[in-house]
């Protein structure tokens, strides 16, 4: 009898849980069940898995084991997703894997412009911060990934655009207040006033201040819209590009500080060009027009 899938991923969950009542309930079986599968796999490789019965602690070989199941049955999973996808839509997917602020900026007009002429495609996007962005393109998760970047940074994919980074708080609050008193000459201190609401792009700023007041922020939020949201309701202020707020909600006010600019740059990045079809190329090729 060969080695089946099946049997790899049920020794997967006896080894995360470490009991076979713990295992079978996940896989909705009977313990026995889950037993003589383990059994099958243990007889097929010719030696034991587990140290002891109690499923508690694995022998060298069930480790390597575990490994390798882990790796199979992840293989087996993404491609039966693939094929779920890919059956839902007639012509086919695009995957885009991208920053909150892009997808809020940046992307509903290219999705429009991009349906004009592939209508029947299926778009699916991720809203994630800049790292899991380049994961997911790594691991073939997301077929184009849209990441920030300061404008002085390593080379990486190619550059969609670069907005100022500013100031967001809650009109008439003390930020809003200490900006007008500034009369223009404002500066990042003023975040000062307010808690500051953390997001990935404060670290773009370059001020000791700013990372200071990073350090002891109490609350933290990724997506723009939760960001705003906290904003209006006077928790904090925080701080995003102009294109994130350009159509800001009412009760926001945004402005940029005098002195000390900062910038954040939209990037692109794909997998090898070989790999990419060109319903992938052309949504590409939109990103930068």
């Amino acid at each position: 009898m060969s080695i089946k899938l099946e049997m790899l991923r049920t020794f997967s969950i006896v080894a995360q849980k470490g009991t076979l009542s713990g295992a079978a309930r996940v896989l909705g079986r009977t313990p026995s069940a889950v037993s003589m599968v383990l059994t099958q796999l243990e007889d097929h490789v010719g030696a034991p898995l587990f140290e002891t019965d109690r499923k508690s602690r694995l022998t060298p070989l069930g480790q390597l084991i575990l490994e390798e199941s882990q790796r199979a049955t992840d293989v087996f999973d993404k491609s039966i997703d693939a094929i779920r996808r890919h059956a839902i839509s007639s012509v086919g997917i695009v995957r885009i894997a991208a920053v909150p602020s892009a997808t809020v900026a940046l992307l509903p007009k290219v999705i429009d412009r991009y349906r004009t002429t592939h209508p029947d495609v299926r778009i699916e996007i991720s809203d994630v911060d800049t790292a899991a962005v380049r994961r997911r393109v790594q691991r073939d998760e997301a077929d184009i990934g849209i990441l920030s970047a300061r404008p002085g940074d390593p080379p990486e994919g190619e550059g969609i655009l670069r907005d100022d980074l500013g100031i967001v708080c809650v009109e008439g609050g003390p930020v809003h207040r200490a900006h007008l008193a500034a009369e223009g000459r404002s500066d990042w201190n003023l975040l000062t006033h307010e808690p500051l609401i953390a997001n990935p792009l404060c670290n773009l700023v370059d001020d000791p201040l700013v990372r200071t007041l990073l350090d002891g922020s109490r609350l933290e939020a990724r997506n723009t819209t939760a960001i705003l949201s906290f904003v209006r309701r006077g928790l904090g202020a925080s701080i995003l590009p102009f294109d994130a707020v350009r159509s800001q909600p009412a009760g926001v006010e945004f402005f940029v500080p005098s002195t000390r600019l900062s910038q954040r740059e939209l990037r692109k990045i794909r997998q090898d060009k070989d790999r990419t079809g060109p319903l992938i190329m052309d949504f590409w090729s939109l990103l930068s027009g």
